[in-house]
């Protein structure tokens, strides 16, 4: 099916709320298992997590990797809003800072990064340059990237099966936003194309189940 863009940002308390709630626990510790494997040796230093929503993967990434410093971006107020509490209680918000900032014209906070990480922004972007401008603006040489995102699925009807198989039990707002997540969603030949052309073709793609891709590789 052709892909349908949704709102790149989530502007809405409740909704935010909602996310902050939600029980994600094995999808992102899967994120980080994920990244160990393609990543094993030590990670330190400063990390940019883009697209961070509520704070949950910067989190379980400062956990992980207790030598670095996880600077998290998002562009809704509201989503960072609705995880400040968790970071505070956490443990690690001595190492983690949430900061507002729109893609492409706000800059990160510092200039360059050893580590680039981001889970399911790519899909909210209308333009998904922007992602991947991002990286190569903020990232240090040699630095790890690693992207984890939806993937878009043959037909709405199998949409639909993937919403009612892995969120029959979640509240309505989350059911909707993933099924028009998946929607929005690429498919890894499309983000084949997205990386040729920005020039990040180095960059491996690589499906990891039935809805998720990754994208991971060292920058030369």
């Amino acid at each position: 099916m052709q892909r349908i863009p949704e709102p790149e940002l989530m502007l809405d308390p409740e909704q935010a709320i909602a996310y902050a709630q939600a029980d994600f626990e094995a999808p992102h510790n899967r994120f980080i298992a994920l990244f160990r494997e393609r990543f094993p040796e030590p990670v330190t230093g400063d990390v940019l997590d883009l697209g961070c929503g509520p704070g949950d993967i910067a989190v379980r990434f400062a956990r992980a990797f207790p030598g670095t410093f996880v600077d998290g971006v998002d562009g809704a107020a509201a989503m960072l809003d609705a995880g400040r509490e968790q970071v505070a209680a956490s443990g690690v918000a001595h190492r983690l800072n949430l900061v507002q900032a729109c893609l492409p014209q706000d800059p990160a906070p510092k200039p360059a990064y050893p580590t680039i990480i981001s889970n399911s922004l790519l899909h909210h972007l209308h333009a998904p340059s922007v992602m991947w401008e991002a990286v190569k603006r903020h990232a240090a040489p040699g630095a790890r990237v690693f992207v984890m995102d939806l993937m878009r699925p043959a037909s709405p009807a199998e949409a639909a099966r993937l919403v009612a198989f892995y969120a029959q039990d979640e509240p309505e707002v989350l059911r909707r936003d993933f099924y028009h997540s998946l929607c929005a969603a690429f498919t890894p030949a499309e983000v084949q194309g997205q990386l040729a052309e920005a020039g990040l073709a180095g960059l491996t793609v690589e499906a990891v189940s039935d809805r998720h891709l990754i994208v991971y590789g060292v920058l030369s």
